[in-house]
C-alpha cells in the first residue's frame, strides 16, 4: 500500500477484508448505516444473522492476540471500554502479514484471546488456540451457525 497505514484504514482495510471472506464464504454481508453500532458487518446465510465485529492485528512473537474492547483516544487521554458480548456474536480477526481473517466467538473467553499463528517452540498444545483452525465461520459458530 502506498500509504502510511493510519489506525482509521487499517479499520477500514480489516473491514474490506472480512466483507470480502464473508462473502467468499457464502454470506449475504450487510452494512450498518451508523458507524456507531457494536459491530462492523452483519453476515446473513441459512436464515440466520451473524453480527460480526472487525480487528486488524498484526502478529506478535508468533500469535495474535484480540482485546474484547473498543478504545480510542480524545482530548481527555485514552479510553478503553469492554465489548459487550450479547452484541457481537463474532470478531474477525484480519490479519495483514497472512492476508486472512480468523472468526473467535468473543463469549467464549474472557477479556481477550491469543491466536497462535507459528507453531509453538516449546511443543505446548494444552491450551493453545490454533488460528488455522478458526477460518470458516460456519466450523467456529458450530451449531449456533444454524437457523433454529
Amino acid at each position: 500500500m502506498a500509504f502510511a497505514h493510519h489506525t482509521k484504514i487499517k479499520g477500514d482495510l480489516g473491514v474490506a477484508k472480512a466483507h470480502a471472506d464473508l462473502v467468499q464464504q457464502g454470506y449475504l454481508v450487510l452494512v450498518p448505516v451508523s458507524e456507531h453500532a457494536p459491530f462492523d458487518l452483519v453476515a446473513y446465510a441459512d436464515g440466520r444473522f451473524v453480527r460480526v465485529q472487525v480487528k486488524y492485528r498484526t502478529v506478535h512473537r508468533g500469535v495474535l492476540t484480540v482485546h474484547f474492547r473498543s478504545t480510542w483516544a480524545d482530548m481527555n487521554g485514552v479510553h478503553a471500554q469492554p465489548m459487550n458480548k450479547d452484541e457481537v456474536d463474532l470478531v474477525c480477526v484480519y490479519n495483514p502479514e497472512h492476508d486472512r481473517c480468523f472468526y473467535v466467538c468473543p463469549s467464549e473467553h474472557r477479556a481477550s484471546v491469543s491466536l497462535r499463528i507459528e507453531p509453538v517452540r516449546n511443543g505446548q498444545g494444552i491450551g493453545v488456540v490454533h488460528a488455522e483452525h478458526m477460518t470458516s465461520v460456519r466450523a467456529v459458530l458450530g451449531d449456533r451457525g444454524n437457523p433454529d
